[in-house]
């Protein structure tokens, strides 16, 4: 019987195929020399050896497999080499393609070892095989299907190769899954590439099932993993470097069939990152891919920037509860320090501004979003679904002065009224009272709104302002809106006051001074509000106050 060299496919990958330009204008001629040198090289060094034809191996006489290139057992070339032969007994075989592994006999940027799958049609077959580590020597082995097993393959045929030209180049590396979902990478990706600080990734898809991509990106003990949104079959993401200068591996992945939140490799390429500038990866929570999410600013974390910072991105209609989303939120943390603001959501896209606003400094920052499934009426929920980091490099705390989530201090309707009613007030007291009379004043108490529980994302100052209605929250944004926009420095206060509460302390001549705008607007009789207002709660005494409000929080 005869002997059969079987290997078990543990990874295959195929070589991704690209095009070459023939042109022979002026500006090409420097190439043409370089490549007509090497090949004058390598037809040289033929000459002085005597080649062996090659020699096929067992099996290849079973399947009636033969190569009518190359032709030697060993030879040399100029960068790569052209293997193409057939098997007339190709029917039975398990798969549509032929194995060839190439493996370098020297460690270089690449690794050590490269594989390509080479279909079959007809029973023929043809690959352009790229000796991927330059110059050096090579060996190659070519395999086609078992007729019995999947991913089995059995050796037909082994050469060995030198290459004269010490040009990098590699072939981008598709695997099994790759072919299976007609993934194609865009022709100026290379296998081997040599990029400052940041390379486009983008490409197509065929199969219409895969909506996401995930990329994972390592240099040495460092890795870390990029999602990226497939959108009508395409897809183009800016992929940064983040480890710094050297060569990065960059591999491309697959949702894997029929397991949820789990991907296997597509395709495999090098970058070398010829910046010394290293950035922090953003990092991705499930609830990231599970609601739809693309971030497309910032694309790196541990960037500097002086107070303000931009954030934008998308959702996806078929993202979990995109339809109710019309807000997002950011969270930023310093030294257990938190503040939110919220990002209005405009045709599954956002975009907007938040504040650094405890200082200079590193800052935590989340990108979340509205958590439909556990919130209640009076509890909000969010999930995480993006963190990372920000330097802010303005030295002022202003913590108590800017704008805030539901405290739109800065919208220019919140300027206008604040700057009505403070006209011709002379004291930091006065203009404190004279906010604190117009919200209690002009705001009723919604007992529906309190007993339906019915608190929504999208509770603000603004909100407040338009419906002239709302409960302890709505009146103390309102009122810390208001006192903000007129310069005064100014915090919510929550605690306990028969129920959970919010009210309001303001700096007036360096004191902080507290009110209470919705107890002082009125009060509730049979489930219903009355209007009275008062000024027993501008102001009061510490030791009266804390005879019904007990405070526990600060908010900004």
């Amino acid at each position: 019987m005869k002997t059969k060299l079987m290997s078990m496919v543990l990874s295959l990958f195929v070589a991704a195929l690209t095009a070459c330009s023939a042109d022979q204008d002026a500006s090409n001629q420097p190439e043409k020399e370089k490549k007509d040198k090497y090949t004058a090289l390598a037809e040289e060094a033929n000459k002085d050896e005597k080649l062996e034809k090659l020699e096929l191996l067992p099996y290849a006489e079973e399947v009636e497999a033969s190569l009518s290139s190359p032709k030697y057992k060993e030879f040399t070339t100029n960068s790569s080499v052209l293997v193409k032969g057939k098997a007339k007994k190709y029917s039975g075989f398990t798969s549509d393609y032929v194995w060839i592994k190439v493996r370098s006999e020297e460690e270089g940027p690449n690794g050590r070892e490269f594989s390509y799958y080479a279909p079959i049609k007809d029973g023929k077959f043809e690959q352009r095989v790229q000796l991927f580590n330059g110059k050096g020597n090579y060996s190659v082995k070519v395999s086609v299907p078992s007729d019995k097993a999947e991913d089995y393959f059995y050796d037909i045929v082994e050469f060995a190769v030198e290459n004269v030209n010490p040009e990098v180049k590699r072939d981008v590396a598709l695997t099994k899954n790759a072919l299976k979902h007609g993934l194609v990478l865009k022709n100026s990706i290379n296998g081997y590439m040599e990029i400052d600080g940041f390379f486009e990734l983008a490409g197509e898809v065929e199969d219409t099932s895969v909506e996401q991509l995930m990329v994972e990106l390592k240099k040495e003990s460092e890795s870390t993993k990029i999602m990226i949104p497939v959108e009508k079959g395409k897809f183009s993401k800016k992929i940064p470097l983040y480890y710094g200068e050297g060569v990065h591996e960059v591999q491309i992945m697959t949702p894997k069939e029929g397991m949820t939140d789990f991907y296997s490799e597509a395709a495999n390429l090098y970058v070398k990152n010829l910046s010394s500038e290293s950035y922090e990866p953003i990092k991705y929570s499930s609830a990231y891919k599970e609601k739809g999410f693309n971030l497309e600013t910032p694309e790196v974390g541990g960037e500097k920037t002086d107070l303000t910072y931009t954030i934008k991105g998308s959702i996806k209609p078929s993202g979990k509860d995109a339809n109710k989303t019309d807000v997002v939120f950011v969270q930023t943390k310093k030294d257990n320090q938190k503040a939110m603001y919220a990002i209005p959501v405009k045709n599954n896209e956002f975009e907007g501004e938040f504040f650094l606003r405890f200082g200079p400094g590193k800052y935590e920052v989340s990108l979340m979003a509205p958590d439909f499934t556990l919130t209640n009426g009076y509890v909000q929920h969010f999930v995480g679904v993006a963190g990372f980091t920000v330097e802010n490099t303005n030295a002022k705390d202003q913590r108590f002065t800017l704008p805030s989530r539901g405290i739109q201090s800065d919208a220019p309707v919140i300027k206008k009224l604040a700057d009505q009613l403070t006209k011709n007030k002379k004291t930091e007291k006065e203009k404190a009272l004279a906010v604190y009379e117009y919200v209690a004043k002009n705001v009723s108490y919604d007992v529906e709104k309190l007993n339906n529980r019915t608190f929504e994302f999208d509770d603000s100052a603004l909100k407040t302002l338009d419906e002239k209605k709302g409960v302890c929250q709505d009146f103390a944004y309102l009122a810390i809106a208001l006192l903000r926009a007129s310069g005064l420095e100014t915090q919510m206060v929550t605690g306990y006051a028969g129920q959970n509460h919010a009210w309001v302390e303001t700096k007036v001549d360096g004191r902080w001074l507290t009110m209470d705008p919705t107890w002082g607007s009125g009060y509730l009789q049979n489930n219903k509000f009355v209007p009275k207002f008062t000024m027993e709660y501008f102001d009061p005494k510490p030791s009266e106050f804390q005879k019904t409000h007990t405070k526990k929080e600060i908010e900004f």
